[in-house]
């Protein structure tokens, strides 16, 4: 009997230790479907809202996180969509409307004028007036949409939406204070006295000019029917400027330009890359208003 168990026990390990030692394979078995169903698309009867349609989007926009003023957007844009997934548009928009953060609040209330940069900061109520400002911008853009679905509204309501990128060029109309040179600062020396010296009025030049900016987004569409739907949008639009009018940077002893070695000059050096972006809410109208269904 012992014999046996002995006998067996060794054929079950010898069994487990070949086993091991052979090679295994593995590998995912392909589905294979039959019936009905062979070939056939994922989904059916979807409704393509952006397919061979042209489309008009008014809105209103408003830029973020800006430093010193902030600027009220109305425009919209227009294009068409190729296919579901993509489409080309043209953006613009103007910014008649101007608000003043707390700190540009602050400083016209607060702000102290020193001789070591008077250029800087001239007069403190004239802030406002030195710093600058988006007036208007336009984007060529591409249109990409690699989400769509269904929301639900307290499981009672669904809405047709879909996720779309934004990508292209954009010229921004930019409102800066102007340029002073070195040699002609009129904040140079002792400061003159009357609110119409040369110094204070330097705080009230200004320039316009043309800021080229790349112009990046996501946007979400919620349709109310087959041609009218909401859309909000999330812009982007880095480019280099003088939020501020002031005197920031120039050269050190080494005659390098860097930021903290103020000049005595407003110009192109006091400018700064910043991140600018905006929130937009628009209605979207797709013509022609039949919209499309896939089989």
């Amino acid at each position: 009997m012992v014999k046996t168990m002995n006998r067996v026990f060794l054929t079950a390990v010898t069994a487990i230790a070949l086993a091991g030692l052979a090679p295994s394979y593995a590998g995912a078995q392909e589905v294979q479907i039959t019936g009905p169903l062979a070939g056939q698309p994922a989904v059916r009867h979807i409704r393509q809202y952006r397919a061979n349609r042209f489309f008009v989007s008014p809105s209103v926009g408003y830029t973020l996180q800006d430093e010193f003023a902030r600027g009220l957007f109305f425009g919209g844009s227009a294009g068409y969509h190729f296919t579901d997934w993509l489409g080309l548009a043209l953006w613009g928009a103007a910014a008649p409307v101007d608000v003043d953060t707390d700190l540009t609040t602050q400083i016209g209330s607060n702000g102290q004028t020193t001789d070591r940069n008077r250029l800087s900061l001239p007069g403190r109520e004239g802030f406002r007036n030195q710093v600058g400002r988006m007036r208007w911008g336009l984007a060529l853009e591409a249109l990409f949409i690699p989400l769509r679905g269904k929301l639900s509204l307290f499981q009672a309501a669904f809405v047709d939406t879909d996720l779309y990128v934004i990508a292209g060029v954009a010229l921004m109309g930019v409102d800066e204070r102007s340029e002073v040179a070195a040699d002609a600062n009129p904040c140079s020396g002792p400061m003159p006295a009357g609110s119409s010296s040369a110094c204070l009025d330097s705080q009230l030049a200004r320039s316009s000019r043309v800021a080229p900016a790349p112009m990046l987004g996501v946007g979400l569409s919620l349709m109310f029917n087959a041609f009218v739907g909401l859309q909000l949008e999330w812009r982007a639009f880095p480019f280099s400027w003088n939020p501020s009018g002031t005197d920031e940077s120039g050269r050190d002893a080494t005659g390098a330009v860097g930021s903290g070695f103020s000049d005595g000059a407003i110009d192109g050096a006091d400018s700064r890359t910043t991140f600018n972006h905006m929130f937009n809410a628009g209605v979207v109208i797709y013509l022609p208003t039949q919209v499309a269904v896939s089989e």
